[in-house]
This record gives structure tokens, C-alpha cells and sequence, in this order.
């Protein structure tokens, strides 16, 4: 592992002065970029009155919040993202809060990738605020990896924010390595130094471990990603099944998985907290509603459309129960599968029950792209809470221009009376879903 912050003072770019001083890379190169405190760090270009001050983004502390990013100033409070809002107010009483403007990130997101495409056709955004880059040295372009990612440091931070940037062989080891040195940390392993740099670190650092498959390894006698690498790829199978030979080739270092330009996307969903556990069916069939139109939206802006509806809910009790239809033709159309969510629900729900989560996904999508027949031979006149009755052509029209006013002028320029209702009952929190900001 090396940190070559030493060498940024040095116009890379073009100055062949600052490779001389970097050891050859040979073989693959992968980086990821991490934008730093990516949600904070927008708040804080945008109010400059903001910025060395703590800043957290994320729900309201008094409804069940939760911290979706938090600056480095309130982090040194010991205030993390997914903390509950609640106690990031206890550790940090004096921070600015703020609910987020997720047009405003995906907007500054976009700008970045855009940069970072402009590096290498092989870009693969994993979050609105990280993407795996191969830059791999070939013929073309014998440039070293070293000086692309610090050339990348600095267009983003001429972009107002800052990011760390892992550099190694395999996306496993860039993703550890960009958490090593942060904000604005540039870590790179060289080909070969993968073991040395892997084995001390603790199995949770490895992604896809969580805290059961901790246990699970800690029981075992393997604490360490070296402990993991020598555990041995039959062992690892026994304890975990297929998962078990993944985990082994990681813990090595062998990990060859390519980075995409594009994900496969599986599914489409939204899914928001309340501050108060709904209880009346009007209350659920609009939160019901705020998030299918959610759903539908991102459908229709990705070209995509799926025949696999379904509808999630967690209790006040903190059970979570969901349900699934599939449906005869695939769709985009809010308007006309939310009144199937409303069957759903009746599979799942019995009026009394309180009700904490409300989510809604759509999945199975054609690899072709869809064309949309008469949805689920729904009546033309079906109705759809507080929206009128409308015919499939009239549905496509009005969905076709809300969605370009939501364009122009932000995701709240129109809303129906559902989405209003349903907003002022949510806890402000947001997750950073990658299907959410592409």
C-alpha cells in the first residue's frame, strides 16, 4: 500500500518528472472513486455560510430520522450515516440539519461522472456517489494510474467537492483502499503487494460481509482477511455455500470481476419511514401512492418497464411483510398498477395495524426494450385514489407531462394530493440508491 500525496504537488498531468518517481504499474488498474461526505459537501458549496460547520443531511431528529450523510466536522462528533437523526442530536446538538436536495446531487453527481467518463469509457457507478474506473495502461494509453486519479482529484475538486480515490488490480481492492485515507486520501496497492496489504485488515472490511457472516467467521477462528484467505476455498464453501469460494477469492486478492458501464438494473423501487405509524387505510393507500409514483417515474426515465409488482411493509413492531403479483404485461404506468398495490395490500395488512415502512418496487424487466399492451386488461375507468378516471391514452399524457415539468423544475413543481399528504408524514430520510440518481 502507498499514499502518494507527496507527489500531487506536481503538475502530472503532463510532466513526465512525476511518473519518474512512481514505481511501474504492470497489469490491471482499477480505481474507485468516493466523493467525500458527498451530500454535506454539496450543502456546504452552496452555503458558504456552512462550511467548516458541522452539517448533517438526513430526517428529522423528533420523527424517527435517520442521518444520511454527515460533513467531517459533525463526524468528529462521532455523528455516521444510518445513525438514528435522534442521537446524532444528542452527539452533536449544535449542527445545521437539513432534509437534502436530491435534484441538486444527482445534478452535481451527473457532472462528476461526466468528468470522470471523459477519463475512460469504462466507468461503473455503483452510488450517485462512487464509481469503479478501469484505466488499465495499454498501447494507447500508457499513462500511469497514479497521475489519472490524481488528475481526477483535481476536476472534481475544481467542481466544488472533494473525493478519495482507491487505486489496485481488482474493484475489491480499490473499494478498501479508497476507505483508508479520507477526505481527499489517494491510496494505491501495487500488482503483487494485494496479499500484504488484505491479510491484517478484519473480515468485516470485505463487502458482502455483515455482521452475521462476522459472527459466523469469528466462531470459526477467522478474524482477519488473511485468516480468510487461509482458510481455504472448500472450508469457506461448507460455512457459506457458493458465497463461501467469492469470499475466498477477495480475501486473496484474486478477484477479476470487470468493471461494467452499466449494471444490469434488476429493480426499480422507493420505499420512506413515517413519523407517525400510519393507521388508517386512507393514510397507507397514499403513501401507497406517493411511492408508485416515484417508481413509475424513474421507470419511465430509465426506458424501462417490468412485469413483477411489489409491495413491501414494516410494522410497527418492526416485522416487515410484502407482496408480489405478476403481472400479464410489462409497464411504466403508475396510474394503472397502483390500484393493484391496493389488492396487495389487503394480502398483507388488516385495518388496525399499524404501519412504520411503505415501499413499492417493480422488477422483472425484458431485456428488450418493452412495449406496453393493454396493462393487465385493467378497466379504463379504474380509479386511482384522489386522481381522476382516466382512459390509457389519457394516463399516458398526463404522466408524460408531469413527468417534464418534474424535469424543468424539480421533482415538487407538481404533485398530486397523495404525494402532499404522504410527504408531510415521513421522517425526511433518504437512502443513496444507486437505481434512485442514475
Amino acid at each position: 500500500m502507498a499514499d502518494f500525496d507527496d507527489i500531487s504537488a506536481q503538475p502530472q498531468g503532463d510532466a513526465p518528472a512525476g511518473e519518474a518517481l512512481l514505481p511501474a504499474w504492470e497489469g490491471r488498474a482499477i480505481l474507485l472513486v468516493d466523493l467525500d461526505a458527498f451530500f454535506a459537501s454539496v450543502e456546504q458549496l452552496d452555503h458558504p455560510g456552512w462550511r467548516g460547520k458541522p452539517v448533517i443531511v438526513g430526517g428529522d431528529p423528533d420523527k424517527r430520522g435517520v442521518v444520511s450523510t454527515a460533513s467531517y466536522e459533525a463526524r468528529q462528533y462521532g455523528v455516521h450515516s444510518a445513525m438514528p437523526s435522534s442521537q446524532a442530536k444528542r452527539l452533536c446538538p449544535d449542527a445545521i440539519w437539513t432534509k437534502g436536495r436530491f435534484d441538486r446531487y444527482r445534478e452535481m453527481s451527473n457532472a462528476i461522472m461526466e468528468t470522470l467518463h471523459k477519463e475512460t469509457p469504462f466507468v461503473q457507478q455503483v452510488s450517485i456517489d462512487e464509481a469503479f474506473l478501469d484505466v488499465t495502461p495499454n498501447e494507447v494509453n500508457r499513462e500511469h494510474p497514479i497521475l489519472v486519479a490524481q488528475r481526477i482529484q483535481r476536476r472534481v475538486e475544481e467542481l466544488g467537492v472533494t473525493c478519495s480515490v482507491g487505486v489496485g488490480t481488482s474493484k475489491t481492492v480499490a473499494k478498501i483502499a479508497s476507505d483508508m485515507d479520507k477526505p481527499r486520501g489517494l491510496t494505491a496497492v501495487f500488482p503483487g503487494t494485494e496479499r500484504e496489504f488484505l491479510s491484517p485488515l478484519p473480515v468485516r472490511t470485505l463487502s458482502g460481509i455483515g455482521a452475521a457472516a462476522e459472527r459466523k467467521l469469528k466462531s470459526a477462528g477467522i478474524e482477519t482477511l488473511g485468516d480468510l484467505a487461509d482458510a481455504g476455498e472448500e472450508r469457506l464453501v461448507r460455512l457459506f455455500g457458493k458465497n463461501g469460494r467469492t469470499m475466498h477469492i477477495r480475501a486473496s486478492g484474486g478477484d477479476d470481476a470487470p468493471v461494467e458501464e452499466d449494471d444490469e438494473v434488476k429493480s426499480v423501487s422507493n420505499e420512506t419511514s413515517f413519523a407517525v405509524d400510519l393507521v388508517e387505510r386512507d393514510d397507507i393507500e397514499a403513501a401507497i401512492n406517493a411511492m408508485a409514483a416515484k417508481v413509475g417515474r424513474r421507470l419511465r426515465r430509465k426506458g424501462l418497464a417490468g412485469h413483477t409488482l411489489t409491495l413491501k411493509l414494516r410494522f410497527d413492531d418492526r416485522s416487515v411483510r410484502s407482496a408480489q403479483r405478476r403481472l400479464d404485461a410489462e409497464t411504466d404506468d403508475d396510474l394503472a398498477f397502483t390500484p393493484l398495490l391496493f389488492d396487495l395490500l389487503d394480502e398483507i395488512w388488516r385495518p388496525g395495524i399499524p404501519v412504520r415502512l411503505v415501499g413499492v418496487a417493480i422488477s422483472g424487466f425484458e431485456r428488450e426494450p418493452a412495449t406496453q399492451e393493454h396493462l393487465f386488461e385493467l378497466p379504463e375507468d379504474a380509479p386511482t385514489a384522489d386522481q381522476p378516471k382516466l382512459s390509457e391514452e389519457k394516463r399516458t399524457k398526463l404522466l408524460k407531462a408531469t413527468d417534464k415539468l418534474k424535469d424543468r423544475f424539480g421533482e415538487t413543481a407538481i404533485r398530486f394530493g397523495h404525494e402532499i399528504k404522504s410527504a408531510k408524514k415521513t421522517t425526511g430520510s433518504a437512502a443513496k440508491n444507486p437505481a434512485d440518481y442514475k
